[in-house]
Parts: structure tokens; sequence; C-alpha cells
């Protein structure tokens, strides 16, 4: 059996119009309205990677005794293809996302997906889909895999069979069109990972877990939550669903700092690609730790002039206002920043083919025949 199955046709109805398509990537709010196909693939002990193919988007058959449902054992992705031409599509670093899926499923205990089915499945469902990707700075196709054991079993061992889907939705910018700086809370009574835990995986129980401090943060006002080291309860690690940055001084001098990938906190994909713009502007970036009473002391001293979060759906956000246990503080004037401006204007460039791709980050993607 092939580690990369080719990825193969099953026809189906296919009942989404044109027009819906465009309504929806305008209307809707974040993952709720699908293309009209996804790719499955399966996998076993015995048989290895098999059973590739793109269908139409529809319901899983799934045995209520299936691992992933009762133990948790799965894990996902996100990334984005991007509107060039009406036949023509670009996908932003989908190798790398395949590496770290393949790390979640590792620390799962998860087979893992061979980057050259990974690419596969994304070709097929964005060149299948193609008349899904919105047009517009803001917006694009977003893809979804996911990974998760389907073997009928509950016994606590991994499981031998398991299901790989890659699904899609149109989408614009997660925190709305416009472009604000967000308000962030501190979490002080729940922590999102653990040294040796699992908070460098992308897997569902983080965030599930993440829901009552969400729900906390939106009460007092803000949009994200930000979260602390499990052991101190000090260090500043991430947002809700995002890396953070923090400027300090202006200019072509300006220094970013963003927090060290000790274990607990997620690898972005878009935090990578951020360090090596910065650098590549001429800005220094370096990776170093940040107590929460220290982010407050250098905000009010005017030492940090900015703070932006980055992450897929996102892209680069503003924060202006954080919400501590001690009181909230404003960064700078409390509006978007001028580095952050930058950044998300060179990124966009990559995105729409307007700009140098040294890098190779775009993976292109043309109708071709159906």
């Amino acid at each position: 059996m092939s580690e990369a199955p080719d990825v193969l046709l099953r026809p189906g109805p296919v009942p989404a119009l044109a027009g819906q398509r465009q309504r929806a990537a305008a209307d809707t709010a974040f993952g709720e309205v699908f293309a009209d196909h996804m790719v499955t693939a399966r996998w076993t002990v015995a048989d290895g990677w098999h059973d590739a193919a793109l269908e139409p988007f529809a319901p899983l058959e799934l045995s209520p005794a299936a691992v992933g449902l009762h133990y948790g054992q799965s894990v996902f992705e996100g990334f984005k293809a991007y509107h060039r031409t009406p036949d023509r599509a670009a996908v932003f670093r989908p190798t790398a996302h395949a590496r770290r899926l393949a790390a979640s499923a590792r620390r799962m205990a998860l087979p893992e997906i061979p980057s050259g089915l990974f690419v596969a499945a994304t070709e097929a469902l964005v060149r299948q889909d193609m008349d899904w990707i919105p047009e517009g700075d803001d917006r694009s196709l977003y893809l979804r895999p996911v990974l998760f054991a389907s073997e009928a079993h509950l016994a606590l061992r991994p499981a031998r069979a398991c299901l790989f889907v890659l699904l899609a939705f149109p989408t614009g910018n997660f925190f709305g069109a416009g472009g604000r700086a967000v308000t962030v809370a501190a979490s002080e009574e729940y922590v999102r990972a653990a040294p040796g835990g699992t908070g460098a995986a992308k897997c569902g129980g983080n965030y599930a877990g993440a829901y009552l401090a969400q729900g906390a943060a939106a009460k007092r006002g803000a949009d994200q939550v930000v979260w602390l080291d499990a052991v101190e309860r000090r260090w500043v690690e991430e947002l809700g669903g995002m890396n953070l940055f923090f400027v300090y001084g202006e200019g072509d001098s300006a220094e970013l700092r963003t927090p060290p990938l000790t274990g607990t906190i997620l690898p972005g994909v878009t935090r990578d690609t951020l360090i090596t713009l910065a650098r590549d502007l001429g800005l220094r970036v370096t990776e170093a730790h940040m107590a929460l009473d220290r982010w407050r002391e250098d905000c009010v001293a005017g030492r940090i002039t900015e703070v932006f979060a980055c992450g897929t759906a996102a892209r680069v956000t503003s924060v202006g206002r954080v919400l501590g246990a001690d009181g909230p503080w404003t960064i700078g004037d409390g509006l978007p920043g001028p580095v952050a401006g930058r950044l998300s204007v060179e990124l966009a460039a990559i995105h729409r083919g307007e700009a140098a791709d040294p890098y190779g980050w775009c993976h292109l993607v043309d109708r071709g025949t159906r």
C-alpha cells in the first residue's frame, strides 16, 4: 500500500450555486457554511493510508464507540487558500502545516499523515471548489484538516483505525472588517497547558478546555483570553487562538519580542512567517519570556509601543487594551500599530501574489480539467 495514495474523485450531487458561494463568503460567521466537497482518507495498522477520495461534503458514518469521541484522540490544522485569478489559487505554506499536523499526531499517538498525501488532498479540494474562494484582501478559503481515531473500541489504548477529513469554508477576517485593535483579558483562574502536556499539539481538548476562560473574558468585555503559564501563573504564553508579539521602540529601530516555544505554546506557522518577514525588513526579533506585570509596567512607561497577535484565522491583529486582575491598561494609543500594519500588508501582498515569495511559501493550484 502506498504511503501517499492518489486522491480519487467520488462523484455526487453539488448543491451550491456560484451566487450562494459569494454570499457565504460575505455574510456568514466563521465556519458556518462549507464548500461543496471534502477529502477523506483512512488508515489502519494493517493497510496504512488508503482509500483517499474527494467526495461531496456530507455527514460521516461513525460508530458511537469510536475512540475519538470518547478519549479525544484527535488533532486538526487550519490554513488558507487565496484567490489569484478565476483559475488559480495560492495555498499558504501547506507543507509547514503538514509538518505541524504530523507533530500533533505523534503527541496524540496517531499515525502521521505523509506530507505528499496532505498536499495532494489540498490540491484536489482547492481545484474542485475553486469557485468558493472569495476575492478581497481579508477573504480566503479556510482549509480544515482533522485526523481522529475512528476504531470502535473503548479499551485504553491508541486506536488501530483512523480517519482523515479535509473540509473548507469561505471566510473573512476572524474579528470582522475594519482592522480594529482587540481587547484581551488575562486568565488567572484557568490555564491552557502545563509542561509535559499537549500545549504544542493542535488537539481538540486544548480548545474545548479554553471555553470557560474565553467566556469569562467575554463577560469582561474582551475579545480573547490571555493564557499565563501553569506553574507560576506569571508568564504570558499566548492568546486563545493566536501567538503574541510585543513591540519595543518605533520605526526602523523597533524590536519585536515573542514568548519562546517551550512546549506549552502552539508553534504558529504565522508566527514563524512574521519572524522571517520582520527580520527581512531589518527589524530585530527576539524570543524572550514576558511577565504579565512587566507587560503592564512597560506599557505605562511607554517602552512597549504596540502589541499584536497573529494566527491563520486573524492574520495580524493589534491588541489595544488588556484587562488584568488589578485593572486595565492601554497599549500605546489603543489603536492598531504601525509595525503590525506593515507586517499585515507585507503578508497580504505575498498571499495575493503582489510581492516576491523568496521562500516559496505559496503553493499554486490551477483549476485544470475536471
